[in-house]
């Protein structure tokens, strides 16, 4: 029987490492949307490529050490005990974290943008790890409750990130503030992982191959088993769907209703809470599914479903609305006639991204073998790099045909129509997450 995962917070072979996770991931993004906002207001005048086209080079350079090192991270996850090498981890982000304020301070372009690709590839290296460790410190039937509370913590970081980060940077003071944060919780951070027990290592014999071209190929040949490749496969398209709405978001405030910058914190907010409530939800669903006898990964197909649906309704929406003459702020877009249906569309795609992807990830630590498990999930993350970078490429070529935000919303939801009949076809019922 699953009880409520919220009592995991209260044991510590959980607590630490899902702090340690949420200050990790707060950093990241507030150092990132930080780095955004000087390129975009202070910045550009360093490099003679349009602000625009820095910022995407930016997120780009951020996600390139996944393709990189992902190999190499996997086999050192495996290799080694596992809490040893997080606080190891964290000690470097203090260390990344310190060029980063002295970037700041001294408002150097490319310092910073070397610290955001010092940042990626901490984020590489930590990624197997955190994922790898949970079905060591939880039992298979906590694991769902286990990944729905890091899912909700990641994002709900990401959102309180990216606000803090973009807002406060460009203030009187907003240097020291966003350094010492930066500085406090890199810190805070290594405290909590000095708190995760110990992971014994789950192939300490194996031999790190690092040949970056090699050691990748290898690494995504052995995790292309068909026991593996219906989670890599469905939790990689939530990344591509998350991605392109989340790049969206301006767009949709500015393009389709004139609105200001608040109209995307609101749609982020909404977005973000959403998945936060699905991740958390899932837990219950998959208990319910479980105690009936199903499978407990049967809704997953559903929840695809519901997110191609869901994309064609906003494409509705926003097919709809006739574009302001004048610049509006949030409450002038509420009281539009379609804000608050856009709104509902929102949340309740982001509801079912959250109860769609969290027992995903679950699976996969449940068919992953202990030896590999870890390079599992950094095979996982190369597939999730490569499918963001894709949905950058795809809203790219939507916009160059001349089509618009509604059209590139409702595609990418349509496409995920082949997934879910992949997925039904693929979780089978010997897959089912165990009581």
């Amino acid at each position: 029987m699953r009880d409520s995962e919220f009592k995991l917070l209260g044991a510590r072979r959980f607590l630490p490492l899902f702090l340690t996770q949420f200050l990790g991931a707060f950093n990241d993004n507030l150092f990132k949307n930080a780095l955004v906002i000087l390129i975009t207001y202070r910045l550009a005048s360093q490099s003679p490529v349009r602000p625009e086209i820095m910022v995407t080079f930016a997120a780009g350079f951020f996600i390139l050490p996944f393709f990189l090192f992902s190999a190499i991270a996997g086999e050192m996850a495996d290799k080694w005990e596992k809490s040893g090498l997080i606080r190891r981890i964290k000690v470097a982000e203090i260390l990344i974290m310190t060029l980063g304020v002295a970037g700041l301070v001294a408002g150097d372009l490319w310092m910073l943008l070397a610290v955001l690709f010092l940042m990626g590839v901490q984020s590489t290296f930590f990624g197997p790890l955190k994922y790898g460790i949970l079905p060591q410190h939880l039992n298979k039937a906590e694991l769902v409750g286990g990944n729905g509370l890091i899912g909700a913590a990641t994002f709900v970081a990401i959102l309180l990130g990216t606000i803090v980060g973009g807002v406060m940077i460009l203030k009187t003071g907003g240097t020291p503030l966003v350094s010492a944060l930066l500085i406090a919780c890199a810190v805070a951070g290594y405290a909590a992982s000095r708190l995760i027990p110990d992971a014994p290592a789950g192939a300490p014999d194996i031999r790190p191959n690092f040949n970056i071209l090699s050691g990748t190929v290898t690494l995504m040949r052995e995790a292309a088993t068909p026991a593996l490749l219906p989670a890599t496969f469905g939790i990689s398209w939530f990344w591509f769907l998350g991605a392109t709405y989340l790049a969206q978001f301006p767009n949709m405030a500015k393009a389709v209703f004139n609105a200001n910058e608040d109209v995307v914190v609101f749609f982020l907010v909404t977005f973000v809470v959403g998945i936060a409530i699905g991740a958390l939800a899932s837990n219950l669903v998959v208990s319910r599914l479980v105690r009936t006898g199903m499978d407990g990964t049967r809704h997953v197909p559903l929840m695809a479903v519901a997110l191609a649906a869901l994309s064609v309704e906003i494409w509705f929406t926003l097919s709809g609305l006739d574009r302001s003459e004048t610049l509006i702020g949030l409450s002038a877009f509420l009281g539009t006639p379609m804000a608050w249906r856009l709104t509902a569309d929102l949340f309740l795609l982001a509801v079912a991204g959250g109860l769609y992807v969290v027992p995903l990830y679950a699976l996969l630590q449940v068919q992953s073998p202990a030896d590999r498990r870890a390079r599992t999930i950094a095979a996982l993350n190369v597939m999730n790099a490569l499918f963001m970078v894709l949905s950058a490429l795809a809203g790219m070529a939507v916009f160059a045909a001349g089509y618009g935000v509604a059209d590139l919303v409702a595609g990418a939801g349509v496409l995920g129509l082949g997934l879910a009949l992949y997925l039904r076809s693929r979780l089978k019922a010997d897959q089912a997450l165990p009581e």
